[in-house]
């Protein structure tokens, strides 16, 4: 199968920052370049920080219902709150870097967000700690879209999906790490010693970032007029092929913001009963999702975009249906699957959505992040709602319904890709 997008054209135009003299004058970015190294590994400490401070408090869900006296539902709320304010306030904040750019916007984001951060373990209520994480997630919000407009500029074409996709291997990392960590601090101090040592490893990697990161050097500040910014945000929404890519990343993240809000209360509960520590450490799976999403790109290289998309959408699937037996080993299983798959499905939709938009990319991507991080606060109250209404098989059929639209988008985006060559050639003939 030929590379493909998953939409109606596979011609993307060249970024308006390349050089018209050809590729020995790109002074963008290039693995083995001067200053890759920093860059790669700045964002991937800024990803870090994101995703440990933002799902802070997933892993210790039952202890906050314990704590507080409330419901699974009710405290899956700490997590829909902080991934809904980032949803809300990431185009805003892309606006922003349009105009004051893109380091210094993630900067004043992190920075922010950790002082939030410092306050998250005092909250005297449930509401307070849902106020406080909604803060944060808005804070957050700074960040993702920053980042992949940054990389888009900063970096050559060639490498964007490879570059990206360490970007979102370090939001593995940093999901994975803040769950761990939390899981086994609280178990012998409580959650609200755990989100303070989070709080703490988020401001160590907010000032790495700020000191590695290599400043901008094909930025071109934008309008911040609310007409202007309103105008681009309808050209992306009018582009059907970027309609399908923001679609495919909150329907990929309703699976996986479902799956990992629910999975800690089906271990503790029995008959599996899993001490808190344990229970954290299951997310060390997040492992596999850092390697998935590094290697997106050699996957896009030989199964082109559609088919990349079509395999992280059966191995998720395949994962949700494993997950349902009551074998911890095959849970275990169910969940690396999931992992691997949502992973790879995100690296390669976030990094399609750069390529596509050659102007406003900080609101294009934003729009993705928007419509993702809304599919996260879908997924951690609709499946939190499901398995306190059917069990887990319920947050698991929530999860293969959204599967299936990922394929059925997919589908549709094959469709048009091949009408588009017909009609040309249609044309042509006539």
């Amino acid at each position: 199968m030929p590379p493909a997008d998953t939409g109606a054209s596979t011609v993307v135009a060249a970024a308006p920052s390349a050089p018209a003299t050809g590729p020995a004058s790109d002074t963008r970015l290039t693995p083995g370049g001067p200053g890759y190294r920093r860059m790669s590994f700045a964002l991937f400490l800024a990803g870090v920080a994101t995703f440990a401070l933002l799902y802070s408090t997933q892993a210790l869900l039952p202890l906050i219902s314990s704590g507080f006296g409330v419901t699974a539902s009710a405290a899956s709320w700490t997590v829909a709150a902080a991934t809904g304010g980032l949803a809300v306030f990431v185009l805003p904040m892309s606006a922003l870097s349009e105009r004051f750019g893109r380091r210094t916007v993630m900067t004043a984001s992190l920075a922010v967000a950790v002082g939030v951060g410092i306050l998250v373990p005092f909250a005297p209520s449930l509401g307070v700690l849902v106020a406080l994480r909604f803060l944060q997630g808005a804070a957050l919000a700074g960040l993702p879209a920053s980042a992949t407009a940054y990389l888009a500029e900063e970096v050559r074409p060639k490498a964007l999906v490879t570059a990206i996709g360490l970007f979102v291997a370090g939001n593995s990392v940093g999901g994975m790490s803040g769950r761990v960590i939390t899981g086994w601090v609280a178990q012998e101090w409580g959650w609200r010693t755990a989100v303070a040592v989070i709080g703490l490893l988020a401001v160590g990697c907010a000032v790495a970032f700020r000191l590695l990161l290599p400043a901008p050097r094909h930025f071109r500040p934008g309008s911040l007029r609310p007409r202007v910014l309103a105008r681009t945000v309808r050209d992306h929404l009018a582009d059907p092929l970027l309609r399908r890519l923001y679609a495919i990343g909150a329907l990929f993240m309703t699976v996986f913001g479902g799956v990992y809000t629910v999975i800690g209360y089906r271990l503790t509960q029995a008959p599996f009963s899993l001490p808190q520590g344990i229970v954290g450490s299951i997310f060390l799976v997040y492992l596999v999702g850092t390697v998935s999403a590094s290697t997106a790109g050699r996957l896009v290289d030989r199964t082109g975009r559609r088919g990349a998309l079509y395999l992280a959408g059966g191995t998720t699937a395949a994962g949700l249906l494993v997950s349902l037996a009551d074998a911890l080993p095959l849970i275990l299983l169910g969940l690396v699957l999931i992992t691997a798959g949502f992973f790879a499905g995100h690296a390669v939709a976030s990094s399609s959505v750069s390529k596509t938009a050659t102007t406003g990319r900080a609101q294009a991507s934003a729009l993705y992040q928007s419509a993702y991080y809304i599919g996260s606060s879908a997924g951690s109250t609709i499946g939190a709602t499901a398995f306190h209404a059917s069990g887990w098989s319920g947050t698991v059929g929530v999860g293969v319904l959204a599967v299936l639209g990922v394929v059925a988008i997919t589908v549709l985006g094959s469709r048009a890709a091949r009408r588009v060559p017909a009609a040309a050639a249609s044309v042509g003939s006539s």
